[in-house]
């Protein structure tokens, strides 16, 4: 643990849960493979749970954890800590936790860029920035038309070096994780050309658009919606570099995704709440039926692939962070 870090703020692995006991995550016993809490609700799930890998407790003790991005280059993962404003560093090998950067604008959504630089989406600056590979940072968007954004939430690169991000006013909402304000612009995804770098509007038909990611071709855009009534996740098709024929791809109402991302063979990777029987990851495949979870003991916001393999799941989950190996792998862009 480097120094200055609060003792809370450990590394520590998965334990499972004991007949009349504690739970798995306050227990000392080992795990028993298969991990129970990795469940199998369609067939074409089985074959990327692996009999002997079991979910993680990786790092804990902070307040709103999201927006994780994986460096393979020095194998760590970088998180957001909302509320506390912080930018925080994984290490893979050590399992150390560092602070990247404090303050930092009230970090959410993070991704890296097809050049490998840190693309952030800032809820107290309501900018979007990158981080170039100097450390300086650059905003890439702060406004619309000469109007201040409500607030970046999450974002993905597209291949061709466009920049997709959802903009929704998470952080005007209150001054937990931002600061409380009025909206200025209405909430949309945008999309920021890698040559100009103009921003245009993506899609405007959602209440309060949130996760986001590309297929694996990147035919199709899938997009969470999360108004304070029904919460759904959309798909669009693109069509010339337009997001259009929006349309459900699938509603688990209580539950809801927050953010997302797929794997190499277009199933959908979901950050899930849900209540003690659905937090944690729901996995939808091409055809939207729901056919995996992975439980744990937080509602997770966001999660995103790593490992040497790209088939290490990582999942920012409230006060933690968890990780579990998969057979399965990300695509790029997330």
């Amino acid at each position: 643990m480097s120094q200055g870090m609060t003792a809370s703020m450990q590394t520590g692995a998965a334990v499972p849960a004991t007949s009349g006991g504690p739970s798995r995550w306050e227990s000392t016993a080992p795990i028993r493979y298969p991990d129970p809490d990795i469940v199998v609700l369609d067939p074409r799930f089985q074959h990327m749970v692996l009999g002997n890998a079991a979910i993680e407790r990786i790092a804990t003790g902070f307040r709103f954890t999201e927006g994780p991005a994986y460096y393979g280059d020095g194998r760590y993962l970088l998180f957001s800590d909302i509320p506390n404003d912080r930018l925080l560093r994984w290490d893979e090998i050590t399992g150390a936790v560092a602070v990247l950067r404090d303050p930092a604008g009230f970090p959410d959504g993070n991704t890296r860029d097809r050049q490998g630089r840190l693309i952030t989406c800032e809820l107290g600056s309501r900018t979007l920035t990158r981080t170039e590979h100097d450390g300086t940072v650059t905003v890439l968007a702060a406004a619309f038309e000469g109007t201040r954004l409500t607030g970046p939430n999450d974002v993905v690169a597209k291949s061709d070096g466009s920049i997709w991000f959802s903009d929704n006013g998470a952080g005007i909402r209150s001054n937990y994780l931002g600061d409380k304000a009025a909206a200025e612009l209405p909430f949309r995804v945008y999309r920021l050309d890698p040559g100009s770098g103009a921003l245009g509007i993506a899609i405007g038909d959602m209440e309060r658009p949130n996760g986001l990611c590309f297929s694996p071709d990147e035919s199709r855009l899938y997009v969470v919606d999360t108004p304070s009534g029904t919460k759904t996740t959309h798909v669009y098709d693109m069509v010339d570099g337009r997001a259009v024929n929006g349309r459900v791809f699938f509603d688990g109402m209580p539950g809801y995704a927050d953010g997302i991302r797929c794997d190499t063979a277009g199933n959908v990777w979901c950050g899930f709440s849900g209540g003690p029987d659905q937090d944690g990851v729901a996995v939808f495949a091409p055809d939207g039926t729901l056919i995996g979870r992975i439980l744990l003991p937080e509602r997770c916001a966001n999660l995103c692939f790593g490992g040497r393999k790209r088939n290490r799941l990582f999942m920012t989950a409230s006060q933690s962070v968890y990780a579990v190996y998969v057979e399965a792998q990300g695509c790029p862009g997330g």
